[in-house]
């Protein structure tokens, strides 16, 4: 394993007995659980500032604008 860091993580007592039991019925660690989680949730994060930036060159779009465009077009 490579070097790892301990941190104090303050759970729910209902989410903590979900994860102790969820640990024990896969054979895995808490630790295992919460830093595959917590790899999870970033990389959605990195994901999503990729989409942001691909989108960055869009131009902006008036929501007023785009509502009466939508009613000329007699779609509302």
């Amino acid at each position: 394993m490579s070097e790892v860091r301990r941190a104090t993580v303050y759970f729910e007592p209902e989410i903590h007995r979900a994860l102790k039991l969820k640990a024990a019925s896969t054979d895995r660690s808490v630790s295992d659980m919460v830093n595959e989680a917590v790899r999870f949730a970033l990389a959605e994060d990195a994901e999503d500032l990729a989409e942001f930036d691909e989108r960055a060159a869009e131009p902006d779009l008036d929501f007023g604008d785009f509502v009466t465009s939508l009613k000329r077009r007699g779609k509302i």
